[in-house]
C-alpha cells in the first residue's frame, strides 16, 4: 500500500488511528499494540500476501536469537554470527542470486537459468534493522524483550517499507511511554502538516521530474548536451523529492501516533563536501554503515592506508545494498573514492572557496547518480558522454536570429528537448527545484518552527488538495526497489 494512494489516506490511516487510540483509551494497551502490529502486517501484505511468511519468520527468528544474545553471560559470538549469516543469506538469496548467476554465466560461458525472484518488499530495511538489533543485543544494549513490543518495533508501518532505519533504543521506550497512548492534538497537527509536505514532494515534484528522467535514461537512444543535463538533473531532483518525501510522510504519520522517528534528511544538496553530504543524506543508513561496518572494520584507528581501505569497503557495500548490479557497485565505489580524496585533502589542510566546494560536490553527486539510476552500463555512458559532448549542443529555434553567429562554433538550433519530452517549463522546474533545496527551510526545520495557526492550515490545505488531485497518477517510491 502506498502512502500516496486514496486507500491509505482515506481508509487505512484513519481507521488504524481511530481503533488504536480507542483501544488505548479503554486501557487495552496490549490489545492496541497487537492491533498496530496486525494493521502493519496488513499494510505490508497489501503488496503481496505470499511474502508475509518471510517477514514473520524473520521477526520470530531474530527476536529469540536476540533474547539469547542479551541473556548470554559470556556474550556468545557464535550466536551473533549465526544471526548475521541467516539474515544476510535471506537477503542475498532474494536480491542477489540472479546477479551472481548472470556474472557466473558471463565468466564461465555457462547457461544457467535465472530464478527471476521477486524482491520481497522492505527486505533490505528490515534485515539491516534486525541485524542492528542482534549486534546491540550482543553488546548488552537492549532492554526490551517482550515479543509484541519487538513486533511493533520491526513492523511499525510508517517506517516498515523504506525506513528510516531505526534502532531498538530509539523506538521501544516511546511505545512503552504511557503518555504516548493518548491523543496529542499538537502532534497530530504537526504530523499531518509534515505528511502533506512529503505528499506534495512526491506527487507534484518528484513525479513531474520522473517523466524527463525516465525518458532520458530508458527511452531516448541519443541525447544532445542540454537533454543529457536535463536527464541527470531531473533524476537528481526526482530521487531527492521522492525519498525525502517518503521520509517526511513516514515521520508525519508516526508523529500522529506520538512516535518520533529519527531525522533522515538535512538539506543534503547544500553539502559543501562529500563527507558533509553523507551526514545529511539518508542519515540512518550512513549511521548503520558507520556503526556496523566501518567501525568494526577498524575505522580510522590504524594507518591512513587501512582507513582508506575501510572507507572503500564500506561504501562499496553501501552501493551493493541498494541493488544487485555493477552500476550500484560503481556508484558506491565513486563515493568511497570521493570520501578518501576529501579526507586526504582535509589532512593537507587545503582551503577552497565555499561556493566552488559546493559546486564541485553537487556536480559529483549529480554525475554519480547517473550510475545509480542507469539500468545498464550503456544507459549510463549515453547520458554521461552526452553531458560533455560540446559538438552536440542544440538551442531553441527561437534564439536562432539573435544567436546565429553560434553556428560558426558548431551549435545547432531546433528541437532542443525533444529527446526527453521537455520544453521551457522543464527548465523552470529545475530552477524551482534548486531554489527549494538550496534556499528554503527543510521539513525538519519547518516541523520545529510549526505553530497551529491559520497560515499553516492554509499551507497544509493547499498542498494536500493539489496532491490529492494528482493521486490518480500515483507511482511507487524509488526506494521500494532497494
Amino acid at each position: 500500500m502506498l502512502f500516496n494512494s486514496y486507500e491509505f489516506i482515506f481508509v487505512f490511516f484513519p481507521i488504524t488511528f481511530g481503533v488504536y487510540f480507542y483501544l488505548n483509551y479503554k486501557d487495552f494497551t496490549r490489545q492496541g499494540k497487537i492491533f498496530l502490529v496486525l494493521s502493519s502486517l496488513f499494510f505490508y501484505s497489501w503488496w503481496n500476501v505470499f511474502y508475509l511468511p518471510i517477514i514473520l519468520i524473520s521477526i520470530t527468528f531474530n527476536y529469540y536469537l536476540g533474547k539469547a544474545l542479551s541473556g548470554s553471560a559470556n556474550k556468545n559470538k557464535k550466536i551473533l554470527i549465526l544471526g548475521i549469516i541467516a539474515n544476510l543469506s535471506l537477503l542475498i538469496y532474494f536480491k542477489y542470486t540472479d546477479f551472481f548467476i548472470e556474472n557466473f554465466n558471463l565468466i564461465t560461458n555457462s547457461d544457467i537459468n535465472l530464478l527471476h525472484l521477486v524482491l520481497p518488499l522492505a527486505i533490505s530495511f528490515f534485515t539491516f534493522q534486525q541485524i542492528a538489533y542482534l549486534v546491540d543485543s550482543y553488546r548488552q544494549d537492549t532492554k526490551e524483550y517482550n515479543f509484541i513490543n519487538y513486533c511493533v518495533f520491526v513492523t511499525f508501518f510508517p517506517q516498515l517499507i523504506a525506513g528510516p532505519i531505526v534502532h531498538h533504543r530509539e523506538m521501544m521506550p516511546q511505545f512503552s511511554d504511557g503518555n504516548n497512548n493518548k491523543i496529542n492534538y499538537l502532534n497530530i497537527s504537526i504530523g499531518i502538516y509534515i505528511f502533506a509536505i512529503g505528499l506534495f514532494k512526491k506527487v507534484i515534484i518528484a513525479d513531474t521530474f520522473s517523466t524527463w528522467a525516465t525518458t532520458g535514461f530508458d527511452i531516448a537512444t541519443t541525447l544532445n548536451l542540454v537533454e543529457a543535463w536535463v536527464t541527470s538533473l531531473s533524476y537528481t531532483f526526482q530521487l531527492y523529492f521522492d525519498f525525502s518525501g517518503y521520509t517526511d510522510m513516514a515521520i508525519g504519520i508516526a508523529l500522529v501516533f506520538n512516535i518520533k522517528l529519527p531525522i533522515n534528511f538535512n538539506s543534503p544538496y547544500k553539502a559543501v563536501n562529500i563527507q558533509d553530504f553523507w551526514r545529511r543524506w539518508h542519515i540512518t543508513l550512513s549511521r548503520f554503515l558507520r556503526d556496523y561496518i566501518y567501525i568494526p572494520l577498524g575505522g580510522s584507528r590504524k594507518s591512513n592506508l587501512i582507513t582508506y581501505q575501510n572507507l572503500l569497503i564500506t561504501f562499496v557495500l553501501g552501493g551493493i545494498w541498494h541493488g544487485a548490479g555493477w552500476t550500484f557497485i560503481i556508484w558506491g565505489l565513486l563515493h568511497g573514492l570521493a570520501i578518501v580524496i576529501q579526507r586526504i585533502w582535509s589532512d593537507l589542510n587545503i582551503k577552497i572557496n565555499i561556493f566552488i566546494s559546493w559546486f564541485v560536490t553537487f556536480n559529483f553527486i549529480n554525475i554519480a547518480w547517473i550510475f545509480f539510476r542507469a539500468n545498464k552500463w550503456e544507459d549510463a555512458t549515453k547520458v554521461l558522454s552526452s553531458m560533455f559532448d560540446l559538438n552536440n549542443i542544440v538551442l531553441p529555434s527561437a534564439l536562432y536570429t539573435k544567436f546565429l553567429f553560434l553556428q560558426n562554433y558548431g551549435i545547432k538550433f531546433g528541437m532542443w528537448l525533444e529527446g526527453v519530452k521537455g520544453d521551457v517549463w522543464t527548465l523552470v522546474w529545475l530552477v524551482i527545484a534548486f531554489i527549494l533545496v538550496l534556499f528554503c527551510k527543510n521539513s525538519i526545520e519547518k516541523m520545529n518552527s510549526f505553530k497551529p495557526t491559520y497560515v499553516y492550515l492554509f499551507k497544509l490545505s493547499l498542498m494536500f488538495i493539489f496532491s490529492v488531485l494528482y493521486l490518480y497518477n500515483n507511482s511507487d517510491f524509488l526506494y521500494f526497489n532497494f
